[in-house]
């Protein structure tokens, strides 16, 4: 088999052109960056398609992209940070930077009303906030419930309409509300990644975007990485869009101009808030691969690295994930099934579809899938405008890392 000097064989990447400009000839994926490297090998990127679904300009390397919830596995590093420097502790107590957390009362039921609680066994602890465990989260498995409907009235999460509020208004709301779980007891989606960014925030005494930018974006190069995309490089990021999950008829969730990511947000959000090129994403990757260096400067510690990227759930809080991933595939269109979670990203634990054991990284409700795989020294990164609310997107991601795994020259 020939092998380029990419590390993929060259049979291999023409059949990843062609099963990528496939999706985009179905008229269904109006355009894509897809970027993939091996060790220190040169990067293979494909760029393919338009901006627009209309068409509008063709898509380039440096396009930008809203990284959706592609942006926890990067925003997670600021907390990383501030272990190694001693600055925060796994199993302290959050009260001292969080009070609104202080003094929990958690429902008796998932679908108990909102004053049905019995307290807190113990504290939220930053561990908790890390392993996405402390207790809240988003779960479209419980739509209806009294508490979800609660989480959507605050506007906690990022899927409405309406934008966040800024942090301290976020975190009054947040404490008006009963845990679903007690802390430490089960995996739960989106919140903690958002609080992350609040407890870094507070702990370092800078904006979240502020810290993540000067400890970790600037040493990385990641220039075009951000919260917000500025005025004059709005022309680099394309709308979002959501097909219409019975028609497939593309709706504009976001344009780029005078949209969410035109202007600083009120709420940096860990959970979704990034955007992102395929470049600048894969220099992040590159340096959890190096073990936490990029180019002789070490960013993160080995050990940070190494926590964030296996497995940090117990048997009882995987068990609750895996039934998740595994009893909702219509819901996620088959995303999810990776078994464990680290800090802030999917880890895989067992061997379930073409990727192996030990491969970290997760997907984006934007169309973006982003992973890193340690036994092949492998980044893959695959960035597109097109939302999940159709299963287009995901299909593509699909067929993305079966023909990548295919495409391995050795």
């Amino acid at each position: 088999m020939s092998t380029t000097a990419t590390g993929f064989s060259a049979a291999g990447l023409r059949r990843l052109h062609d099963v990528l400009s496939r999706h985009v000839d179905s008229g269904k994926i109006p355009g894509l960056v897809a970027l993939v490297s091996r060790g220190d090998g040169e990067p293979h990127v494909e760029t393919i398609g338009t901006m627009r679904h209309d068409g509008g300009p063709a898509m380039r390397r440096d396009t930008i992209f809203r990284m959706a919830s592609t942006s926890k596995p990067v925003s997670v590093s600021a907390a990383m940070v501030l272990l190694d420097e001693c600055r925060l502790r796994l199993d302290d107590p959050v009260e001292p930077w969080l009070p609104e957390l202080a003094n929990r009362q958690v429902l008796k039921r998932i679908d108990s009303s909102l004053d049905d609680t019995v307290p807190a066994r113990r504290p939220i602890t930053v561990r908790d906030v890390l392993t996405s465990t402390f207790g809240l989260g988003m779960d479209m498995t419980v739509l209806g419930t009294p508490i979800m409907a609660a989480v959507f009235e605050q506007g906690i999460t990022p899927n409405l309409p309406v934008p966040m509020p800024e942090q301290d208004e976020w975190m009054a709301r947040l404490g008006t509300l009963p845990l679903m779980y007690q802390p430490g007891e089960r995996w739960q989606y989106q919140i903690s990644s958002d609080l992350l960014g609040v407890l870094v925030s507070r702990v370092s005494g800078q904006s979240y975007d502020a810290f993540l930018r000067e400890r970790v974006f600037e040493p990385l190069g990641m220039k075009d990485t951000g919260f917000s995309v500025p005025a004059d490089q709005i022309d680099r990021l394309p709308p979002l869009y959501a097909p219409d999950p019975q028609t497939g008829e593309f709706h504009v969730w976001d344009e780029a101009e005078g949209g969410r990511h035109s202007s600083p947000p009120a709420f940096q959000g860990g959970g979704g808030g990034l955007n992102s090129t395929a470049d600048d994403y894969h220099a992040y990757l590159r340096m959890l691969l190096n073990h936490g260096t990029h180019q002789g400067e070490r960013i993160l510690s080995r050990p940070a690295v190494e926590l964030m990227t296996t497995n940090r759930l117990t048997a009882e809080q995987l068990a609750a994930r895996e039934a998740l991933a595994r009893d909702n595939v219509h819901i996620s269109f088959g995303q999810g099934q990776h078994g464990g979670w680290g800090f802030g990203m999917a880890v895989r634990t067992y061997r379930g579809d073409y990727a192996p054991i030990g491969q970290f990284g997760w997907d984006g409700g934007a169309g973006t899938s982003t992973y890193a795989d340690p036994s092949n020294q492998l980044v893959g990164i695959l960035l597109t405008q097109v939302g999940t609310s159709a299963p287009y997107s995901v299909q593509l991601m699909h067929d993305f890392w079966t023909t990548v795994y295919q495409s391995l020259g050795d």
